[in-house]
């Protein structure tokens, strides 16, 4: 089978497509033949180089691709899953030397869960990183209808996710992205909005005085996100680099995705049910995983962009 790797990560490798041997699922696995994958920056991390950091320890190759949907095609022992089934994943390990970006995956069956019934494979795809991600911020949040959150990066992919299931919830969303998303980010149910170029802690402090009870820092803005949150208040970020001081007796968090089955089936359910909005940007062949990455690399989308294999 081919599949995404690199093989020396740094400053300008590139991925690469190989052929290797189709791998088989053991017990409590699953092996899904891939109709869809998606292209995140983790993918970027991946290929300038992640070895010797404190996620992963160095190896001749490392597999590319978090999220994919497909059909199940063999099952290991001990799994609730049948050949034919269609389902969406995440493989949430950096130290792995095959990954999603391939035409068969085998993944640990709390990684998967039954694909949504009301969108194609390439919108399926764009589900588990991004909408766990969300999910679990929100949860370590633990907001309720009287709260308030400063959502950044509110039209990215994670904060998408963030704003529409949050304002669901009664949430009073503050949302902050470029000036030409506000159009978008309301749509998901923001309730104020503020432009990038603002100074963001005093514009969030002329909408709710005091500052917001949380934030989720989904643009990586660190201090200044921080800066927003009324005193003891809850911070959470989802880049480890860009985690600020927890000043002013705030609780700050870092969430590091990880897989959870219940909650890929909450997102499922919330897409059949017309309550999640999924954004394809671009399709590309696998073999066009280069120019995924470049594309991806330029920055300005609004949406995911998916590998067909």
């Amino acid at each position: 089978m081919r599949a995404v790797v690199v093989r020396r990560p740094g400053p300008e490798a590139l991925a690469e497509l190989v052929e290797v041997p189709t791998p088989e699922p053991g017990p409590g696995a699953v092996r899904v033949k891939v109709a869809a994958a998606t292209v995140n920056p983790v993918d970027l991390m991946v290929r300038t180089g992640v070895g010797g950091t404190p996620f992963a320890a160095p190896r001749d190759q490392w597999g590319v691709g978090w999220d994919v949907a497909g059909v199940i095609d063999a099952v290991g022992a001990g799994v609730d899953f049948t050949v034919g089934q269609r389902v969406i994943g995440i493989s949430d390990r950096l130290d792995v030397s095959l990954a999603a970006q391939a035409d068969y995956v085998v993944l640990e069956a709390q990684n998967v869960a039954p694909a949504p019934t009301s969108v194609p494979a390439t919108a399926a795809a764009t589900i588990p990183l991004n909408g766990l991600t969300a999910l679990q911020a929100l949860a370590a949040l633990d907001l309720t209808a009287t709260d308030s959150l400063l959502i950044t990066g509110a039209a990215g992919a994670v904060g998408g996710f963030a704003v529409e299931i949050a304002a669901a919830r009664g949430i009073r969303v503050i949302a902050a992205a470029s000036a030409a998303d506000e159009p978008t980010v309301r749509a998901l149910g923001a309730t104020d909005f503020i432009p990038r170029e603002a100074d963001l802690p005093n514009a969030v402090r002329a909408l709710v005085p005091g500052g917001v009870t949380a934030a989720l820092d989904a643009a990586a803005l660190g201090p200044d996100a921080l800066a927003a949150v009324r005193a003891r208040g809850r911070f959470v970020s989802i880049s480890v680099p860009t985690t600020p001081i927890p000043l002013r007796g705030t609780e700050v968090t870092t969430v590091l995705v990880h897989a959870d089955r219940s909650q890929l089936d909450e997102l499922v359910a919330l897409v059949d049910n017309g309550h999640l909005t999924l954004r394809v940007a671009e399709t590309y062949p696998l073999d066009q995983v280069v120019t995924a990455q470049r594309r991806l690399a330029a920055g300005g989308l609004r949406g995911r962009l998916v590998l067909i294999p």
